[in-house]
Parts: structure tokens; C-alpha cells; sequence
């Protein structure tokens, strides 16, 4: 114990600074440290939530991955722990060359390869062991400018890096993602990481490092920093190719909002595609299917006010509001810029009838579960316009309680529709909608239309197959016959034989059993 005191002071005299500030500066490198570990580890979460979806399965690979390779990254790191100061300093520099074009590289698999999971993995492994290795060095390197035992060490450590960890959780949503997006948000955390590990080494540890070993790392974390600031410059022509390779040449809109990636694509309304958040939800080609047979069955009967949840492009809104005896349409739309996008521009407003310059209607932003907690009317019908569901952040937007707080908002003989997704490749899904709904305390009636060109969902390169779309049907009492409305406004393709053929096919992908989806048990699952 004596000979390592001894050890510790005869170091201490060798810093260029008082051990107490050697201390804090040590612990103020934690601190930055482990914040921009973890905004690395959420760039990874949310960029591939976005990329492949079920944004639970991605988050339990990226943490469970990153996790375990820390470990691996710990018990690396004691071949270095007699070289301390410059093993820190190449791993800084490594970390935050990989953490920094983490991003940049999945989304560079997604948009050129199709596949960006096998990346995901691998940068969770790389980012992982690196990070572990920085608490053994680290705990080597503040034991050599102050004296102080293992276990207060060791507290002082894990304190830094905990409240570190704390505000790059929070800067990532509230500040990075915001203000820089996530490419040049994760390119900027890397410089951070590099300029901040490899000052603390070249100037509070330089004299445990010879010249060769100072060059290098200047060389080093030099270069490391170069490569991501010529990338933060070249992230925006980076971008337009990507997205060009995602989504054609034709991209004219591309907008990054608080809450999903808008794309709009094709020069007028005959080739007009609507991408939110990579994937394609409106195409100019078949929409007048899906929202023919999405909204006229459910109009038949009363009819004068109408509640759409989403559905902010306004195609909904147009086939509601071609009935003369409509007096309210109300659409609860989370992304406010889905429908400014849908009142300016003009061939998605020509497309949807410029159905936001109708007196009729009114827009409301807000999620629609909060929405419908907090609503007081009572609806004749009620169209549920929303993505295909599966384990993502809508997921409560097709569980049993939601569909509780929709029966609340009927009217006596009114009707919900809900898009349930493609029977003929999901059936699963498809009857846990119809399963979930039921639970909420509605009959149902399920249907199905073909028609859907998929393929065409991945990008526009994707080779087209015709697919179809499913429905459910629902009323707090019986549903009663599916049908058209004897006074229904002249339809394209939808006709009472089709819905008839419709209803018959729904019924045999039926699987009886199948449980409801909740908010404490999702069953959502993505099915090929």
C-alpha cells in the first residue's frame, strides 16, 4: 500500500497541472465521454427504427449487443492499462471515427445495399467494446493524478459518467436531432469525442508518452477530426444521393420534422408518391383504391360528422366530403407538416380535391389517442387512416383500449373503418386489428380490395406486385350488411360484387383465437 502510494505521488509530480484539478479535468472527460457514447448508441436506435421499423426489436439489439460487448471491451482493455494514457487517446479517436459515421454508414447500407441490419449489429459490437475500454484506462489514469482508493475512485467514475449519460439522453432528442438531424448530429458528437479525449491526454498526460507516441496520436485524432468535419460538409450532397437511390430522381419535397422524414415525390399528380418516415404510404396509382373501399362502406348510413385519425394528406377527407349531407369532417393529424404539405402543394392538393379549402373540414394536429381521451362530441362515423400496423410508436393506435375510447366517441348507430393492413401477407396482423377491435366492445366485419402495387413501398427502383389492402368494419351494435350507400357519389373501380368478393376472401385468412393487441401487451409482429 505504501509502495503505491509512493507510485501515486512520485506520478503526480510528473502532471503539469495540481492533482485536484487533474481530477476534475479526468472526470470532466468522463462526463463528455459517456454523453456522447450514448448519443451514439440512440443515433443507432433511431436511425434504424426509421430504416427497418419495429422500433422495439431494434432497440433491444442495439442495447443488448452494445451491453455485452462492453464487457468485452472491459477485459481488452487491461493489456493497455500499463500504456493508460496513449491506449485513451487511440480509443477516443476510434470511437469517435466509428460512433460518428455510425450513421452515416446505415443509412449508406439502407439506401445502396437495401440492408442496413448487419451494420446495426456491427456498430453496436465496434461502439460497445470501445466504450468499455474507457472505464479501466480511466480508472488507471485519475488513480495517477490523485490518491484516493479503489472504491472512491470508482464512485467518482461511474457518478461522472451516469450524469454524462443523463445529458446526452436528453441533448440527443431536444438539441442534436432538431437542430443538426442525425447525420451531421452524430458527426458533430464524434468530433466532441475526439477533440475532448485526445486533449486531455496530450496535455494532462504528455509526459507519461514519448515523442513518437505524442505524434501519433496528434496524427491521429488529427486525421479523425478532418475526415468528420469534411464529412459535415459533404452530409447534404450525401443526403440528395442517398435519397435519389431510395427514392428515384424525382424527388421534390424532402422535409425532416420533429417527427418522421417527408418525402414527395413525381412531377405532377399522375406519378405523385408520398414517402413518411422511408416509406411509401400514398402513390398516385392505386390510392383511389384504398380509400374508395377505406371510406364508402362506412358511410352507408349517418353520415354528417366524420372523424379521420391521420390521414393528413387529405385523400380520406376527399371521398368523405363528396357527400353533399356531410356537415363536419374533423382529421387528428400527428405531423403538422403532412398536412400543410397537403393544403400547398399543388399536385398533392389537386390529388386530394383541395379538400382543406372545404369550410367543412377542420384540422387538428395532436396524437389521436390523447386527442380522443380528452374529446367530448360523438361521430357518425369514424375512419381510422393509419399506417400499416405493427411494434412501432402507433402501435397504441391499434390496441384494444384505443378502440375503447373510439366506441365512446360513436354515436349510437355509428361506424368505425380501420385499415388492418394486407391480409394476403400478414394475416396475423390482420386479425389481431379485427381481435383488438372487438375488445374495445364493437362487432365487427372484416373486407379486403386488391389493387395495392407492393414492392413499390421500398422505393421506386423496387419491382411492382399486386397486393391488397384490409379492412374492419365496426359498430357498437350490429354492423349490418356490407354495402355502398344507395346514395354514394360514382365510384372509379369499387362496386357492391367486389365488397361482396371482398367480405368472402377476408373471411378465409380468418384465424379464430387470435388475442387482442394492448398497451401492456402489443402482438404486432412485422410478417414476410
Amino acid at each position: 500500500m505504501i509502495d503505491q502510494q509512493m507510485r501515486t505521488r512520485e506520478g503526480a509530480t510528473r502532471l503539469p497541472v495540481r492533482p485536484r484539478t487533474g481530477r476534475f479535468l479526468v472526470l470532466a472527460v468522463v462526463f463528455i465521454c459517456a454523453a456522447c457514447g450514448l448519443v451514439y448508441e440512440l443515433e443507432l436506435v433511431a436511425l434504424a427504427s426509421y430504416l427497418i421499423g419495429d422500433s422495439v426489436t431494434q432497440a433491444s439489439v442495439v442495447l443488448s449487443v452494445m451491453v455485452f460487448a462492453m464487457g468485452i471491451g472491459s477485459l481488452l482493455a487491461k493489456r493497455l492499462r500499463s500504456r493508460a494514457a496513449v491506449g485513451f487517446g487511440l480509443i477516443e479517436a476510434a470511437l469517435a471515427l466509428v460512433g460518428g459515421t455510425s450513421a452515416l454508414v446505415l443509412y449508406a447500407s439502407f439506401a445502396w445495399l437495401g440492408e442496413s441490419r448487419y451494420a446495426l449489429v456491427g456498430f453496436s459490437l465496434a461502439i460497445g467494446i470501445l466504450i468499455g475500454a474507457e472505464i479501466p484506462l480511466l480508472m488507471t489514469l485519475i488513480q495517477r493524478v490523485d490518491r484516493q482508493d479503489a472504491g472512491g475512485a470508482v464512485a467518482d467514475l461511474f457518478a461522472a459518467d451516469y450524469v454524462g449519460a443523463l445529458v446526452g439522453g436528453l441533448a440527443f432528442p431536444f438539441l442534436l436531432l432538431p437542430t443538426m438531424g442525425q447525420l451531421t448530429g452524430a458527426l458533430f458528437t464524434g468530433g466532441v469525442n475526439a477533440a475532448v479525449g485526445g486533449a486531455l491526454v496530450l496535455w494532462v498526460f504528455r509526459r507519461d508518452m514519448g515523442p513518437r507516441s505524442r505524434r501519433r496520436l496528434i496524427v491521429v485524432n488529427g486525421a479523425v477530426i478532418a475526415l468528420l468535419a469534411t464529412a459535415s460538409v459533404l452530409v447534404d450532397d450525401f443526403e440528395r444521393a442517398a435519397r435519389r437511390a431510395v427514392y428515384g430522381n424525382e424527388v421534390r419535397v424532402a422535409v425532416q420534422t420533429e417527427v418522421q422524414e417527408i418525402v414527395l415525390t413525381g412531377p405532377g399528380r399522375g406519378s405523385l408518391r408520398l414517402y413518411l418516415g422511408g416509406r411509401l404510404r400514398v402513390s398516385s396509382r392505386d390510392e383511389h383504391r384504398y380509400h374508395e373501399a377505406l371510406v364508402h362502406p362506412a358511410m352507408n348510413g349517418a353520415h354528417r360528422r366524420v372523424l379521420i385519425l391521420g390521414g393528413g394528406d387529405g385523400l380520406a377527407a376527399r371521398e368523405v366530403l363528396r357527400y353533399p349531407d356531410v356537415t363536419s369532417v374533423v382529421v387528428v393529424e400527428l405531423d403538422p407538416a403532412v398536412t400543410r404539405l397537403a393544403r400547398t402543394d399543388p399536385a398533392l392538393s389537386e390529388l386530394n380535391g383541395h379538400a382543406y379549402d372545404d369550410p367543412r373540414l377542420t384540422a387538428v394536429t395532436g396524437d389521436a389517442f390523447a386527442w380522443l381521451r380528452a374529446a367530448h362530441d360523438h361521430y357518425d362515423v369514424v375512419v381510422s387512416d393509419l399506417p400499416d400496423p405493427g411494434i412501432t410508436a402507433s402501435t397504441k393506435l391499434y390496441a384494444a383500449e384505443f378502440y375503447g375510447l373510439v366506441a365512446g366517441a360513436l354515436e349510437p348507430g355509428g361506424r368505425l373503418v380501420v385499415h388492418a393492413g394486407p391480409p394476403s401477407t400478414g394475416p396475423t396482423t390482420f386479425r389481431t386489428v379485427e381481435a383488438s377491435v372487438r375488445a374495445g366492445g364493437l362487432a365487427t366485419l372484416t373486407y379486403r380490395v386488391d389493387g395495392r402495387l407492393r414492392g413499390a413501398e421500398a422505393g421506386p427502383h423496387r419491382a411492382e406486385a399486386p397486393g391488397d389492402w384490409g379492412f374492419v368494419l365496426a359498430a357498437r351494435q350490429e354492423v349490418g350488411p356490407l354495402a355502398l350507400d344507395p346514395d354514394a357519389p360514382p365510384l372509379r373501380t369499387l362496386g357492391e360484387r367486389e365488397l361482396l368478393a371482398g367480405r368472402h376472401a377476408a373471411e378465409r385468412v380468418a384465424r379464430h383465437g387470435v388475442p387482442p393487441s394492448t398497451l401492456v401487451h402489443p402482438r404486432y409482429r412485422d410478417e414476410p
